[in-house]
């Protein structure tokens, strides 16, 4: 008889030749329950989307609460529905006053499309600038941002007039003229490393695009929704982007992405052409009461509030000789190792052991550490634990 792991591997695409593999039973708070029942403290989050930890029980209620009034009723933007319109009011308010109105989409990287688009159309420019080893999705659209040439290999040809710099090069900034449309830069670097910013970095860029007309997009999949210790990364950083894009975190567990921008600016898409970009699905209302669900826990708790001290308390019980440094900020964080080896060896190990830990796209030598928001002080330190045992044995 077939295993479902059997008829994981024979039926659904992958992406790799070597997926974990791991058949799911259930999933609730910091920890996944295999089907053979063996417990995995998770330090992913689905990669840094399950903000509230799984199945949260006021994500869960407006889940039901939601299901039980009516599901999709029309396309993107043409009905007025209570969770999408409360969930677009509340996290406006959450953005600074350039941002006042917001588009729903379906994930991150759809998002990131509407954004090269709006950015194109309000400056009638064609090019677009994005960082080296960065990573934005794997839409064509944002695979030509994407600043890894290995990724592209055998995807060509891609948007034209794309451009590259490197990520906190004041330098490189000259190359933003007259000609950029607009400049794609993730607040902080994941794919590479979970690389902040420095000296002003964006301030610097800001001023740049400010001087030459072109648009500033920040995009905030990753460590919006506070997994930095505020409700958007960019806060940390002083500086306005005239678009954001988001993703992630934002859903509960549930598949969802957004930009916003100023009113101006986003009306752009509704005239000449009419439906300059559409969706189906975007702003659906079981998704959006999940994410205002999220918003509101967020907002409301004391979980952004106890980030730094989380932080802190995973950099204390990662002290060990063979970690060089630990990158990022928050719960968004990569242990450096001597070497790639080293780490793949530890993200299996852990795995074994029952925790969940996994790799960066670009950075060979980290281990990606990205839990849920609400995890423990208690579960820190186990699983920092058996990290150290681990790297012990090695």
């Amino acid at each position: 008889m077939r295993s479902l792991q059997d008829d994981f591997l024979n039926y659904q695409a992958k992406t790799t030749p070597h997926p974990l593999g791991i058949v799911v039973k259930k999933a609730k708070g910091s920890y996944i329950t295999s089907e053979s029942g063996k417990k995995y403290l998770d330090f992913i989050a689905g990669v840094s989307a399950c903000s509230l930890g799984h199945c949260h029980p006021k994500v869960v209620s407006a889940i039901r609460k939601q299901s039980k009034k009516y599901l999709h009723v029309m396309v993107y933007g043409e009905f007025a529905q209570e969770p999408a319109v409360n969930l677009s009011k509340e996290l406006i308010d959450l953005l600074p006053e350039n941002h006042q109105s917001i588009y729903l989409t379906n994930s991150g990287t759809e998002a990131i499309e509407g954004a090269l688009k709006l950015a194109k159309r309000v400056t009638g420019r064609s090019e677009l600038i994005g960082a080296l080893n960065s990573y934005h999705g794997s839409t064509h659209g944002a695979l030509s941002l994407l600043g890894s040439e290995h990724q592209k290999v055998g995807y060509r040809p891609f948007l034209p007039d794309t451009r590259f710099i490197q990520f906190n090069s004041l330098a490189d900034l000259e190359k933003i003229t007259t000609k950029t449309a607009a400049v794609l830069l993730e607040t902080i670097q994941g794919g590479a490393g979970f690389i902040l910013p420095e000296n002003d970095y964006f301030k610097k860029v800001k001023e740049r695009c400010d001087a030459v007309g072109a648009l500033l997009i920040l995009d905030e999949i990753q460590p919006g929704f506070g997994r930095t210790g505020r409700f958007f990364g960019f806060e940390h950083f002083n500086v306005k982007p005239d678009i954001i894009v988001m993703g992630k975190g934002m859903g509960g567990g549930l598949p969802v992405g957004a930009f916003t921008a100023s009113h101006d600016l986003m009306k752009m898409l509704e005239d000449k052409p009419k439906l300059g970009h559409i969706t189906t699905f975007g702003g659906n209302p079981l998704i959006a009461a999940s994410c205002l669900a999220t918003l509101r826990v967020i907002r409301d708790s004391e979980l952004m509030q106890e980030i730094p001290e989380k932080e802190a308390l995973f950099r204390f019980e990662l002290n060990h000789p063979k970690i060089k440094s630990i990158r990022g900020k928050g719960l968004m964080l990569a242990p450096i190792l001597e070497n790639a080896e080293l780490a793949n060896q530890v993200v299996l190990k852990c795995i074994d052991r029952g925790l969940l830990l996994f790799w960066l796209l670009w950075e060979k030598k980290a281990i990606r550490i990205s839990p849920p928001l609400t995890i423990s002080k208690k579960e820190i330190k186990k699983g920092c634990a058996i990290i150290r045992s681990v790297l012990d044995e090695i």
